[in-house]
């Protein structure tokens, strides 16, 4: 089973950068997926999470009306697409995948974590 977080990088406040969540050795049609990140010094946070059909959705209030997740089951990829992005959008970022259909917004919540992708954003 792997996940493979992909799409950061270095962008300037009010930017917008796509995150991509793509699976293998499992089949996301059953999992939910979260997004979550981790800025240097401060514990883990939980982003966004969307449930394996994309009927419902979860966004922390600090990325709620900026950031939208989806998934494309047929490629087996989930997103994160980040807009209006702030200094404090800085953070390594992860994806992980719960067996469960469910949206769940803890971290102690997921099975699967993908290795994060840094996403950098200057004032």
């Amino acid at each position: 089973v792997q996940l493979q977080a992909s799409g950061g990088g270095l962008v300037q406040a009010g930017g917008s950068l796509r995150l991509s969540c793509a699976a293998s050795g499992l089949n996301l049609d059953y999992y939910a997926i979260g997004w979550f990140r981790q800025a240097p010094g401060k514990e883990r946070e939980g982003v966004s999470c969307i449930s394996s059909r994309g009927g419902s959705t979860f966004y922390s209030d600090s990325v709620k009306g900026r950031f939208i997740i989806s998934r494309d089951n047929a490629k087996n990829t989930v997103y994160l697409q980040m807009n209006s992005l702030k200094p404090e959008d800085t953070a390594v970022y992860y994806c992980a995948a719960r067996t469960f259909a469910t949206v769940a917004a803890g971290g102690n919540d997921y099975d699967y974590w993908g290795q994060g992708t840094l996403v950098t954003v200057s004032s």
